[in-house]
Formats: structure tokens, sequence, C-alpha cells
């Protein structure tokens, strides 16, 4: 029995962790228990386990450690708290998820990364584009009819003007991108708005690639399209059901799905996949995926667009 603890009970920690940790849990309550959730609301974290199924509520994460001693701990932290709390939980030997974008500067990250092998505690990162069951079927599908040629990415977002956006949320794309195609070897930026990117993509294997970001476009959709000689396959990653496959040969439809209205949106995500790998990884003393080692290279190509763009932006 695997005994994990939830720190952290904001709305993205209900959604994307929450939620697919109770569905787990109820599928599997031989193997998982939910023993607490934490947060410096103590509200927050009665609600989740009203909500939830968590056996006990705090307001003190090193509390909650030490009463409870958990097997695991999902960490779903402020960007400005990821660092140090994952510091905390590695250092304890605590196997963790931890949040992206793993920090606010490349140093942060560093010094994550360098605590992560030092210790050696297993832990995962949550990317949950990895784990989404259409982009996996795309690429999979791509991995038999290749070789990979090009791959697409586009990241429309509604009025999320923030000026960490390239790093703290596009890393999702960017990454989602270095898992189906490979190392990045070289970029070039382009703006053609004030907080929209146009980035093209080198890849070590030859493979070229491009990503829009279009954080105040109006609306929210997410899509994802690989190329080979005579193939693509073309994901569709919105909101709710706004998700869908499909697979092209020889110009013919081969493969078309799409989201059911009644599917929970964390079966649909990848997020309730992520919490299967992580489960499955402690159940078997394997080292779940991806490690911090694994994201950093996409949080440094983020930030270094970021600088890029700065630098670009100062000489005008």
């Amino acid at each position: 029995m695997i005994r994990i603890a939830l720190a952290g009970c904001g709305e993205h920690s209900r959604t994307s962790h929450a939620a697919p940790l109770a569905r787990y849990a109820a599928l599997h309550p031989e193997e998982v228990k939910l023993v607490a959730a934490c947060d410096l609301n103590a509200a927050k974290a009665n609600e989740f386990c009203q909500s939830f199924g968590f056996r006990r509520e705090y307001d003190n994460l090193d509390q909650m450690l030490e009463a409870e001693k958990p097997d695991a701990c999902v960490c779903v932290m402020p960007m400005e708290k990821i660092v140090e709390v994952g510091i905390k939980l590695l250092q304890r030997r605590i196997p963790c998820v931890i949040e992206k974008p793993l920090g606010t500067s490349l140093v942060e990250i560093e010094r994550l990364a360098q605590v992560a092998r030092k210790t050696q505690t297993a832990h995962m990162v949550s990317v949950n584009r990895r784990f989404m069951p259409f982009l996996n079927q795309a690429r999979s599908w791509m991995q038999e009819h290749g070789p990979l040629l090009y791959v697409r990415a586009s990241q429309v977002r509604h009025q999320r003007s923030e000026a960490d956006f390239i790093w703290s949320t596009a890393i999702h794309v960017l990454d989602a991108l270095r898992y189906i195609a490979g190392e990045v070897d070289k970029f070039e930026v382009t703006m053609p708005h004030t907080t929209w990117y146009l980035i093209e993509l080198k890849f070590k294997d030859g493979t070229t690639g491009h990503v829009e970001i279009l954080p105040t476009a109006g609306m929210v959709e997410e899509s994802y399209e690989l190329f080979a000689e005579g193939c693509r396959a073309r994901v569709t990653a919105g909101s709710g059901t706004q998700r869908s496959l499909e697979c092209w040969q020889d110009g013919k439809l081969v493969v078309e799905a799409h989201a059911k209205e009644e599917e929970p949106e964390d079966l649909r995500n990848g997020s309730y996949q992520e919490v299967e790998e992580f489960v499955r990884a402690l159940r078997t003393g394997k080292r779940p995926q991806p490690t911090i080692e694994d994201i950093v290279p996409s949080a440094r190509i983020s930030f270094e667009i970021a600088k890029s763009v700065a630098g670009t932006q100062r000489a005008d």
C-alpha cells in the first residue's frame, strides 16, 4: 500500500492532481491510500479531504510530513515555491511529483536538479502532454510509418498576457515536441505581436519543427501535427471534448478518434495516465519518468527564448 500525500490545494491541484488521484484510489483501493492534504489555507485542505477522500488535512507541510510519513507526495506549489518545497521533499528522500516549470529562473532549476542528482530520490515532473492518449497514439503511429520529417505545434490562449507565459506555460508545447522529435539542436524566434512567438526548431536527428505561441488569440486550443513521407498525424487538444486525432496515409484517413463527451477531463488530458505512471514506478521500484533531468532541456530552451526576445526588445 502506497500512502500518498498532497501539498497544495489550489485550482490546478484540484483538476490535474486531486481528481485523478481520487479516481486511481477508487479504482485501486488495494494499491494506494490518500493519507493527507496540506494547504496554508486550512479550509481548502479540509475541502479537498471532503471532496477527494484524503484522510486528514494540514496547514503546515512539515507537520504533515512528520506526522504522516507518506510514501510519496504530490507537490503543487506556486512557481516561486516550487524549488524550495521540491528540495525539501528530495532531501527527505520522499518520492514526489513536482510541477513545472521547475522554478522561476535557470539558476533555481539547476539548483533543484543538483539536489535531485545528489539525493537520487525518486521523483517525477508533471508535464501531462507526455501522457495525453491521443498524442501518444499519434507518436506511436508515426514511429511505425516514419521517419518523422516535420512537426508543428500551436498553443492558443485567451487574455494570457503575463510576461512569464513563454517559460511557465509554453514549456508544455516545447517539451511535447522534444518528447516526439528528440533533442533540439538550435532554434530561432520571431515575434509578430507583443506577446506572440513564432519558433523554428532544428532537432538533432534532422527533423524540422515550428511552434506558434499565441497567448491572446481569443480561444483555448493546442494542436500537434506530425509529418512523414506520405503520412500526417494531427492531434487537437483543446478544452473539454475539443480533442481529436486524425492520421492520414497515402491520401486516406486511416485513424480517426474524438473525445467522448462523458469521459472525464483527467482521462483526456493525460493527468490520470500521469498518476498511473507514478504509482506503477513506485510499486515496481523503477524510477518514474520524466525526471527533472529529462525536463531541464525544455526549461532551458524556454528561458533562452525569453532572454533572446528581451535582448532584442532592449536593442529596439
